[in-house]
Order: structure tokens, then sequence, then C-alpha cells
């Protein structure tokens, strides 16, 4: 039923600070996951836009507050089981996993704070990269992570 080449393109925005913090976001559910806002690519679109867009509806955080200085990816990862039924049940499409690129963006003003969309997220904080816990993500999302952190910031993870 689920395809082992269906990704659904994703494209992830990370904010950082001049001295060197960077945005993250607790979801809502479930509660206790911090991540970078993130979302899905729509049709036509280039993962730089989708990640300017997503950043926008999850943060508030426009393009002309900050400036993009790195990118990578693809990074893909697979969902467990029961994830992958709640991704079909709303989407109608049985995706494996998501394939995701990442966007470093530098802030113009270190004092902006991010407007949460309350639908996704319901805190935010800004740590060190190297502060960045992994428990704090569910497993699956965590070997990304890892390789995200050390490819943008040199900060190895266990």
């Amino acid at each position: 039923m689920f395809s082992a080449e269906l990704y659904r393109p994703n494209a992830a925005i990370i904010y950082r600070r001049r001295n060197g913090e960077v945005l993250i976001c607790e979801r809502v559910k479930p509660a206790g996951a911090w991540q970078f806002p993130q979302g899905g690519v729509k049709k036509g679109e280039s993962p730089r836009d989708a990640a300017c867009r997503e950043g926008m509806e999850e943060t508030g955080f426009r393009p002309n507050e900050y400036e993009i200085v790195a990118e990578h990816g693809p990074y893909r990862y697979d969902y467990p089981p029961a994830e992958r039924e709640r991704v079909l049940r709303k989407r109608g499409v049985p995706y494996a996993g998501q394939e995701q690129h990442y966007f470093l963006c530098l802030m113009h003003d270190d004092t902006a704070e991010p407007w949460l969309d309350h639908k996704e997220f319901c805190s935010s904080r800004w740590v060190q990269p190297e502060e960045f816990d992994l428990n704090w993500l569910p497993d699956f999302k965590r070997g990304v992570y890892r390789q995200v952190l050390r490819d943008f910031f040199g900060v190895e993870k266990p």
C-alpha cells in the first residue's frame, strides 16, 4: 500500500540570530516535541518558496526580515506505521515519509520574536544549536535533525 518512493515534499526554515541562537517551536501535538518551522511544498512551488511561505504562516516572519544564507537537502525520513495511516487519512496519499530541504536564515533584527500559528505550535524559544536535544523529537525525525545540525552548524549528536 505504501510506496518506498513516495515521499511528501517538505521545506524547513531555520531562523538564526547573530549570536548563533536558532528558533525552535513546540508542536501542539505531540506536546513536548520541538522542531524548526516546516511544511509541505505545494505543486509548482520551489522548496525555497515553500520554506518562506511556511515560515511566514507559522511564525509571522516575512522574507524581508531575514536573509537565506545556506541550504541543504534533500533529507528523508520514513513515517512509522501509525503516522503513515494518519497521513493517508489526512492527505489521501500513501506517503512513505517526507523529503525535506532546509534553509538557514540570518535574522536582520535580533530582537524580533515570532507570532505563532497556534494550530501547529504552542510555544517557541531561541537556543544554541548544540543545546538542541534530539529527545525533543519523535524517534523517526531524529536522524534528519542529527544530519541537519551537523551540516549547518558542525554539531555532532550521538
